[in-house]
This record gives structure tokens, sequence and C-alpha cells, in this order.
């Protein structure tokens, strides 16, 4: 019995570490490169031959010592369905593998950002049966050293039952080329919202680097269970700092009642998500309270109570009777107050606020924060009462650079594709100087990782969003951001989608993701797959000045400028002496030139187009309807100038 045991076992260990095994990308439905050679790549025994058959092809390799191997398969035409065999001492087949284009898909959360909550999604995703357009959705992971495959991911075909989380950028821009090329398209999508570039950059760009060498040479190699434990302390801590007490559930079931004594309860500005505010970057549950004074009146009326939106899930309450509950981040909470729970004198809103992720607590358009009494208003904005009462600790992507890289690019390399579409810097723009560095940083490190020399490398600049009331007075993080995406065009290959006019300014997520999808595409066409067309709009090239007038030109500007104003005004032209003090000028187009004036300015020496976090209103496009990306002629200093990337410690 005790020989047949060991007989047993010897076979268990020899078929479990016999296997050959595949990175996760490789799998069913997968879409290969086109007109370039094709790494396969994978793992074995320490020296065991591996077999590699796909089409017409046939290779063979032995895996080194630590039992890693790869090939490459000769360049193949677009086609398919073909199947890929990998035979070692077991085999794997993979099915139904088309090759055409492959883009990678990365950023924040306007990339992530799902089919489901597009402008017209009902209608898109009925229109959306086109098998030869493949998604892979890479699983979100974080890890302190590269790892060598991701933690989970899979293709998918594209339907109507598969395409509700595709990231809609990717789609349309897929939609697009499809129509165009007629031959399949992958896109792999690896993203997370709320995320620095920092995080998507390699520890070894950061240390050949002069600007972050110093920087990265204090950070050690991640042990995530250790970071773990001390950033958990260090957020219970900082939070216990705050509030002035403990982070605790008891006697949480009396937070919600009007009698309940928050006199010691620390105050936070509604509508804000709380991460841009004192309670920082956690998720958990945060209590909210706010006590309003009403009129008999007032109490006697039909009311309806508009809290705007709730990141993530609500309970809310009233005089301590639950008036509704929601847990969809995006939605708008408005909830009827039953009759005879409003009283004359002091009433209390409670809201229990659970955040699963990313950002938290009550944000949006403060007009959306009131109660309502059909003939009159109390607003709801200004300073809430609020308890932590959780705090659900992880590690957080942005803690440390290049945990991203490590977890959820490293793992796809050296995969063959065409480009790279990306869509980030919200996280940034508090460092937008810096971004100027950190941003060709991080392209120049991916296209020397994997070594497909400058591929292109398309992103879409931040549209409006009126995160801080930012404009040339104050300064403007927003638009020193968008500065910095529009430098890092120097770089080779490179293409940026100006989305100036279908942003939000009171949403940073903007809806129309249809557009942006089709400007990438666009540019796509044009410089990679020989479809010359207009693909960018006016760029601002130089500056003349003239008495008391500034005479602008611009780069592309396609059959010639034009605005969407009917009397042909230009707005978001600023003009400003050498005080430095900036006012709204005149601006009209003439002779495809802008010429910019302003009475306040006798002797006029810069100019800012669209500097401001809410840049709604400006309108300077060129024929094709695609529009002006914002700018300033001077090198004045910014109000990021000194913010600089810092690791906690």
């Amino acid at each position: 019995m005790k020989k047949l045991l060991v007989t047993l076992f010897l076979l268990f260990a020899f078929f479990s570490n016999a296997n050959v095994r595949m990175p996760l990308v490789f799998s069913d439905g997968m879409v290969l490169q086109r007109n370039k050679q094709i790494p396969i790549w994978g793992w074995a025994d320490a020296n065991e031959k591996v077999e590699i058959h796909f089409n017409k092809q046939t290779k063979t390799i032995t895996a080194d010592q630590n039992g890693k191997w790869m090939v490459k398969l000769d360049s193949e035409k677009a086609g398919g369905p073909f199947e890929l065999s990998i035979t070692g001492k077991n085999k794997i087949l993979i099915k139904d593998i088309l090759v055409g284009e492959v883009w990678i898909c990365s950023g924040q959360s306007n990339m992530e950002f799902q089919m489901y909550k597009t402008m017209n999604s009902k209608a898109e995703i009925e229109d959306s049966n086109y098998p030869m357009i493949r998604h892979f959705g890479v699983a979100q992971d974080l890890s302190g050293s590269p790892k060598e495959d991701l933690k989970a991911g899979k293709w998918a075909v594209c339907s109507k039952e598969a395409i509700s989380d595709f990231t809609a950028v990717g789609f349309f821009f897929a939609k697009k080329l499809y129509a165009e090329l007629k031959i399949p398209i992958g896109i792999i999508n690896t993203s997370w919202g709320g995320t620095c570039v920092e995080t998507w950059t390699s520890r070894e760009a950061f240390e050949r680097n002069d600007d972050f060498k110093a920087m990265i040479s204090e950070v050690p190699q991640v042990d995530m269970d250790a970071v773990f434990e001390t950033y958990k302390k260090s957020v219970l801590d900082n939070i216990r700092k705050v509030q002035g007490f403990d982070v605790t559930m008891v006697n949480e079931n009396q937070l919600k009642d009007l009698n309940f004594q928050d006199a010691d309860w620390p105050e936070i500005k509604v509508p804000s998500l709380w991460e841009n505010q004192q309670i920082g970057n956690i998720d958990g549950v945060v209590w909210m309270r706010k006590t309003i004074v009403l009129s008999a009146d007032q109490a006697k009326k039909e009311a309806v109570l508009h809290l705007s939106k709730v990141d993530d899930e609500d309970v809310t309450y009233v005089n301590g009777v639950q008036v509704g509950t929601n847990n969809i981040w995006e939605a708008k909470r408005i909830y009827k107050i039953p009759a005879g729970v409003l009283k004359e004198g002091a009433n209390v809103i409670a809201v229990r606020i659970s955040d699963y992720s990313g950002g938290g607590g009550i944000y949006g358009d403060p007009a959306d924060l009131m109660i309502n009494f059909k003939d009159s208003n109390i607003p709801l904005e200004g300073l809430w009462k609020f308890n932590v009462v959780q705090v659900k600790v992880a590690i957080s992507p942005n803690s440390y650079p290049s945990l991203l890289y490590n977890a959820m690019i490293h793992p796809l390399i050296p995969y063959a594709f065409q480009g790279v579409l990306w869509y980030q810097g919200e996280a940034n723009v508090w460092r937008a100087k810096q971004y100027k560095k950190a941003f060709p940083l991080m392209i120049n490190d991916w296209r020397t990782k994997w070594n497909q020399g400058d591929f292109p490398f398309y992103f879409v600049q931040l549209s409006t969003f009126n995160e801080f009331n930012g404009n040339s007075k104050v300064g403007s993080r927003w638009a020193e951001l968008r500065e910095a995406q529009t430098e890092t065009l120097k770089l080779p290959n490179t293409g940026m989608a100006v989305t100036t006019d279908i942003g939000n300014a009171k949403d940073i997520h903007p809806t129309n993701k249809q557009d942006i999808g089709k400007r990438l595409a666009s540019i796509a066409l044009n410089d990679v797959y020989g479809k010359k067309q207009v693909c960018n709009g006016p760029m601002y090239k130089s500056m003349e000045i003239k008495g008391n007038q500034i005479i602008l030109t611009f780069d592309s500007i396609g059959s010639g400028l034009s605005t969407t104003d009917k009397n042909v005004n230009l707005k978001g032209f600023e003009i400003a002496g050498v005080d430095k003090v900036f006012y709204a000028a005149k601006a009209i187009i003439k002779n495809n030139k802008v010429i910019v004036s302003c009475e306040k300015v006798s002797n006029p020496v810069a100019v800012h187009y669209g500097w401001a976090d809410d840049d709604t209103e400006i309108n300077l496009f060129n024929k094709e309807k695609l529009p002006a990306s914002p700018f300033r002629t001077d090198d004045w200093e910014m109000i990021t100038a000194n913010e600089i990337y810092k690791v906690s410690k």
C-alpha cells in the first residue's frame, strides 16, 4: 500500500507540473494583430519541447531553465476564424481566433466607462451585433512587482448580450474602424477609475529619469501585505484625527434619529466628493446629517427631497423615517417625504452612505440639492455634519508608483498590437505641470517595454468640468492639464482628440462617448490606415502683435476656421498686458486667422483661449466641425508649478 501511494504521488506531481500553460490573453475568441510578427509565449517544465501550430505555420521551441518559452509567428493577413494549438506534455487548443487590428485601451474612469452608461445607450446596445469586434476585459489588480500573468480576463464577442460592460470609447472606436476597414478589430481594455499616470509607469522608467529617480529611490520594492497593514493604520489614524472620535458602528441605529446629538460631529462641504475634502480617499460607511428649520406652514406642505447624486449607495431618512434608497451612483436621488414627517422647527435629514470604490459622498449640481415645496425651495447646499463609522481598507492604485503597470500592463507584454488609446488625466490635475514630463515618460516606457517601435498612441484631451471654478484670474488646474496633454503631441506618432464641445461642466463623466471614439478613429484612419481626412481641429501656431490687437495663426484649420455662433462671435478669448491681468476679448475670424482685442488693454502681450475648468462656451472650430484646443500664448508661471508627485511613507 505504501509503495502504491508513493507511485500515485509521483504521477500526480508529474502531471501537475508538466502542463503547458498560456497567459490569459491567449484564449478562445481572441484577435491577433495582422501584418506583424506575432509573439506567442507561455510556461512549461524546464527544457520541455513545445510545438505551436497556427493556420499553416508550425514553430518549435524549448522552454528555458525557468520553464518560460516564446516564439514569434510570421505575420498573417486579416482573416479567420483559426485555431492555435500548443503542445508539450499536454495540449492546449484555442479556438475562434481572428486576425485583424488590435488596440489597447487604457486610462481611468472615462476609458473604463461602460456602454450601458452612454448617451442613447439602449439604441447603441441594440446596434451592437458585430461578431468581428472582440473585447478583452483585464480584471483590475495591483502588484508591488511585475506579474507574469493577469489576475483574470476574457475575450467577448461583440453582441447585445455581451456589450453592456465594454469600454464605450473603445467600442465606438472599433465600430468606426470596422465600418471603414471591414476586418476584425480587437480591443484590450485595461483601465481603472481615479488612477494617476504614475501608477501606470514602470519602476525602471522612473529610475532612468532625472526628474523622478530621486522619488523612486525612496520607494521600497513593495510588499503588499506590509503596505496594507501600514495603510490601514494610517487611514484609521487620520479619520480619528479628523473627526475627533473613533471609527465605530456601535449605536449606529441611533444616527438617523431627530433627537440624536451631533454637536461634536465635524462638517464637510456638500455637494462634493469626500476624496476632495478632509475625509480623504476612503471606502466604507459615512453618515451625513443636515438640520433645517421649517415654519408651521412649510411643515404641513407636500415636500420632495432632492439629494443630487450619491456615490455609491444611500439610505436616506427624514426625522428618523426612511424616505428612499438607491445604489446607482450616477442616479439623481429624488424622494417624496411622506405627510406628517416634517415638523415645525428643527428637522434632520440623515443619509447613510456606503462607498464601495472610487469617489464617495453627495455630489453633483448644487441646484439639485434642496427640499421642494412646489411653490418654494429650501437649498441644502453647504456644510453637513459627518461621522465615518466604517472604513473598508484597501490599497489604492495611487498609493505607490507602478502598481497598475505591474499587474495590468506588464502581463500583456509582448502581445502584438497596432496602437494605444488613452483617456486619463483627471487624477493628475493637481500636478498638471509635472504631467508634461510624467505622461511622455509613460508613453516612452510602454514603447520601450514592448519593443514594437513608436507605435501609435492616441489620447483624449480633458473636456470641461468645473471642479474648482478655475479660470485665468485664479488659475485653472484643468486648463494646465489640457496644456500638458497638448505638449505631449511633440512625441512622434501621437494624436489627441479634443473634446471641449462635448463635455459637461457638472459631470466629470460626459456620456457622449460616441464622438470621442469616432474622433480617435478618424486620427487612426488618417495616420495608420491611409484614409486621408481632416482629423484634428485648429491648433494654436503663432501670434503677432499689431498695436492693440493680437493676430493668431493656427495649424489644422482644415478647409477654414469657423464658429458655431450665427453672429460669428468667438467666445472664450482673453487678452492681457504686461500686468498679467486678463480681460474678456473681442475675437473675429479674418483670412483664417483670429484677431483679438480689448478696449481695456491698449498694449496686449498675451492671449488665453478656453483657460478655465469650465470651457463650455468656447466656440472656435474648423469647417469640418472639429473644435480648437484651448491654449495660452504666454509662459507665465501657473498654479501647479511647484506640485510634484510624492509617495506617502
